[in-house]
């Protein structure tokens, strides 16, 4: 299995310290989720229905009804690669790992950011975390749009995950997803705070969609996890609040990261990504003080989620001090 953040009991066995005495920085999940309402008592009697109102929502607040509710875009991930014939594939290093590891039947190169536009006209698929995880890299709509034209005008595909992009809703090819040869997945995990309600969709052209749920079968999200998420998506003033409060969060880590001599690096709104030649030692001694990050080894580095209560601030902020960074 490969190894994800949010492993907070694995970081409590190892270091001794009470799950209820840690600050957990390791996930870029958002600190303040969405205030789950109240279920129905047959919420949990009843198997899920299509008809409940969980598409129209995801219809209207990613801009495209040719949609399929997953279990978590981990879900499309792992059964994505038996819809296509083996074929190259060109993904990112580093990106998030559970996509090369799902497309490793075919020929799969990682390559830098950089490189990805020479490798486009020889491959039949482009795989590509928008913004990327964990190093927040970014590339343009229109040229995430030239590699898809390239693609599709021979069979291929553009596959984009924008796990980390509810934030900046106008920067998603979600809205174009119905053209052939562009396949977009999203999540609620990350801006609405519910990874455990494990919702996630795929917009592609229809048929995908159609050989993707015969793939996955029935009830591939549960009847709880449908009212959920459908409150979630229709709650605007939510929404607007949350935006403004994640990219005030996000530069405001940045900063104190810099103030201790962590500077360099990305981010997006929902974590920060820091490249560092001692990111093994730092990510130790902040976990002896009950402070859990991420961290890459290749390249070196550490991602950041960000603090929720203002207690969870002053913790990172006083352990970075003691690490006389700078």
């Amino acid at each position: 299995m490969l190894e994800h953040g949010g492993r907070l009991r694995v970081a409590a066995r190892r270091f001794g310290i009470p799950l209820s005495d840690w600050v957990d920085l390791s996930t870029g999940i958002n600190p303040q989720p969405y205030p789950v309402p109240p279920l129905a008592p047959e919420v949990w009697q009843r198997l899920p229905e299509t008809d409940d109102g969980l598409e129209a929502a995801a219809a209207r607040y990613y801009g495209n009804p040719l949609l399929l509710p997953v279990a978590g875009s981990q879900a499309a991930i792992q059964a994505l690669p038996a819809c296509f014939p083996p074929g190259r594939v060109v993904t990112l290093a580093p990106t998030y790992a559970e996509h090369p590891y799902a497309w490793r039947g075919h020929a799969v190169r990682a390559l830098p950011a950089d490189a990805v536009d020479a490798a486009v006209d020889d491959a039949d698929t482009v795989l590509l975390v928008q913004p990327n995880n964990p190093d927040g890299q970014r590339f343009g709509r229109d040229q995430l749009l030239g590699w898809h034209a390239r693609l599709a005008s021979r069979g291929g595909r553009l596959i984009v995950d924008e796990a980390f992009l509810d934030a900046e809703p106008g920067d998603s090819l979600v809205p174009l997803a119905s053209q052939p040869g562009l396949i977009v997945l999203r999540s609620v995990g990350k801006f609405f705070g519910l990874a455990g309600a494990r919702v996630g969709f795929v917009f592609a052209e229809a048929a995908l969609l159609d050989a993707l749920a015969e793939r996955l079968g029935p009830w591939a999200v549960s009847a709880p996890a449908r009212v959920v998420t459908t409150a979630a998506l229709s709650d605007l003033a939510w929404q607007d609040v949350a935006r403004q409060q994640l990219n005030v969060a996000s530069q405001r880590l940045s900063a104190l990261l810099a103030r201790h001599g962590l500077a360099g690096g990305s981010g997006t709104a929902l974590f920060q990504w820091r490249p560092h030649a001692k990111a093994e030692a730092i990510h130790t001694r902040l976990a002896e003080q009950g402070i859990l990050t991420r961290l890459f080894d290749a390249p070196a580095g550490l991602r950041f989620g960000l603090p929720g209560a203002e207690a969870e601030w002053t913790r990172l902020d006083a352990a970075l001090d003691r690490l006389n960074l700078t």
